[in-house]
């Protein structure tokens, strides 16, 4: 097995690189490789722009689709998304590491989504969701908060944080990765805030560490959540009753449908 872990934070001491760490030595102590593709260590640009296109299609209006489309079938990709899209066909794994700002995760990691799924290239008008580029892969969101679990709900006061999370794991789902549950370290705080007295959050952070070593380690046994495919839309792309799709994770699309809700 071959795991990809797209790490997303400017700080190298921040926790989000110890967890980076924990999986790339607990991959490698099943047997499994690893690739890290550090965004902020590498620099690279999150901002889809006319400037990434030298061979344009149309050199009046800059249409980003158009444009990816027109340079993948020319072979003339930027150089750093074609680095990216080719650590993403290696990897069996892919691990999505940052932390919740905002109620979503950096404009880095957006901008990597805008760049790097390539229209046309990755995906087309049916080469999606279930039918996705990527189906027979797995990948999986693991993610720090400043905020501790117990503030996160429907309703609560950080916000409800599966819906925060849905557009992330339903733009993974459409290039046919088979999404697996987030993995979530709670109060991990900054900023002068803190929740606990420093032992109790060094023990915290500790028994974090220990889990997530756990967890990666079981990564290719979990079963994936459950999202609608093709299977499940009319023609128009509105959803039909099946029995055999039981619905969506909890929080998609931001309402009262998911099935663990009343």
């Amino acid at each position: 097995m071959h795991l990809l872990i797209v790490h997303c934070h400017p700080e190298t001491k921040a926790f989000n690189r110890a967890l980076t760490d924990e999986a790339v030595e607990a991959a490698r102590s099943i047997g499994a490789t690893v690739e890290v593709s550090d965004l902020y260590g590498a620099g690279f640009d999150p901002v889809e722009r006319a400037q990434h296109y030298p061979h344009r299609q149309d050199a009046d209006c800059f249409a980003p689709l158009g444009e990816q489309k027109h340079a993948a079938e020319l072979g003339v990709l930027p150089a750093d998304v074609r680095r990216e899209i080719e650590r993403l066909e290696r990897a069996d794994l892919v691990i999505l590491q940052f932390p919740i700002w905002w109620h979503g995760p950096p404009a880095m990691l957006k901008g990597w989504f805008d760049r790097v799924f390539v229209n046309g290239s990755l995906y087309t008008g049916r080469m999606r969701y279930d039918a996705g580029y990527f189906r027979g892969r797995r990948a999986v969101c693991s993610l720090t908060t400043g905020a501790p679990g117990q503030a996160f709900g429907p309703l609560a006061r950080a916000g409800d944080l599966e819906a925060m999370l849905y557009p992330v794991q339903y733009s993974l789902y459409y290039m046919g990765f088979s999404v697996l549950a987030p993995h979530v370290v709670h109060g991990v705080q900054g900023h002068g805030y803190s929740y606990q007295d420093a032992g109790d959050f060094r023990r915290h952070l500790d028994q974090a560490r220990e889990d997530w070593r756990a967890r990666v380690r079981s990564l290719s046994n979990e079963t994936p959540l459950s999202f609608p495919g093709w299977d499940n839309w009319d023609d128009q792309g509105r959803p039909l009753a099946s029995e055999d799709f039981d619905g969506p994770p909890r929080g998609a699309p931001f309402g009262r449908n998911g099935r663990d809700q009343p």
